[in-house]
């Protein structure tokens, strides 16, 4: 199959207008599957729990979430997304599945960084991995990389594939997925943005790009540059991610040793 990512640059609070450029990228993209970053609708740096309501959506009944299963029907491609939801009185960051034949699961993020935790509710939803296309697709979101149970959790659950939204500004970031990828024999895809973000005086954010598809010995198949928009698709067979041999004597999940640890 072919998987890619989007690497884009929205600007903070244009949601239609981010929308549709991005729907306009895939359009050109020929592919099965695509990442799109974090956020990537209403932009990252909010200011207030006020602001945050007020540009979330519900599930999978808002602006953002229809207009990719418009465009999800239309191109035959599956999506992956991160947004902004709204459920009652909280809001979460999100990352939306959705394929071809309709709206498939969400996450809600589990670890929030730094000033997120001011505005999002911490994620309840389990790490759970989805079947679409004969593939296992899991997803994380952005500062989720840095606790390697995450990435476990979905490997031990049979992700093929783990999709990874991201607003990523700290450099060594993209990197950390390959240690993911090979600790796992899984392939991920990161979608980073670029650009830069100072809504909050003297906190200014650069987004560091550099998304990437890595494979599950830790190969880099595709890595996008840092300062742009940018899309990136490559080939792969997604059922070697199922072969958790290491070398002929080691595999990777039998050998675990659960009676050293409780994971």
């Amino acid at each position: 199959m072919k998987v890619g990512f989007a690497q884009t640059d929205p600007e903070f609070g244009r949601m239609e207008e981010n929308v549709e450029g991005d729907m306009e990228m895939l359009a050109s993209m020929d592919l099965d599957l695509v990442v799109l970053p974090e956020l990537f609708n209403t932009g990252y740096q909010f200011t207030s729990k006020e602001e945050v309501f007020k540009f979330a959506e519900e599930l999978p009944g808002g602006f953002t979430t229809k207009r990719l299963l418009s465009a999800a029907a239309s191109q035959k491609k599956t999506i992956v997304a991160g947004v902004a939801e709204r459920a009652g009185e909280k809001v979460y960051n999100s990352a939306v599945l959705i394929s071809p034949g309709g709206f498939v699961g969400f996450y809600r993020k589990a670890h929030l960084f730094s000033r997120e935790k001011e505005f999002f509710s911490p994620g309840d939803t389990p790490f759970e991995v989805f079947e679409v296309m004969g593939v296992r697709l899991g997803m994380m979101i952005c500062f989720d990389w840095i606790f390697p149970e995450a990435a476990r959790r979905l490997a031990l659950k049979g992700a093929d594939i783990i999709c990874h939204p991201s607003n990523l500004v700290l450099p060594y970031c993209p990197d950390a997925m390959i240690t993911r990828s090979i600790e796992n024999r899984v392939f991920s895809i990161t979608a980073n943005r670029v650009g830069r973000e100072e809504r909050i005086e003297g906190e200014p954010l650069t987004f560091i790009g550099a998304s990437r598809i890595i494979s599950p010995s830790g190969t880099v198949l595709l890595r996008a540059g840092k300062s742009g928009p940018e899309c990136g698709v490559v080939e792969i067979n997604p059922l070697e991610a199922r072969d958790k041999k290491i070398t002929a004597g080691n595999d990777l999940f039998k050998d675990r040793r659960r009676d050293l640890f409780s994971l």
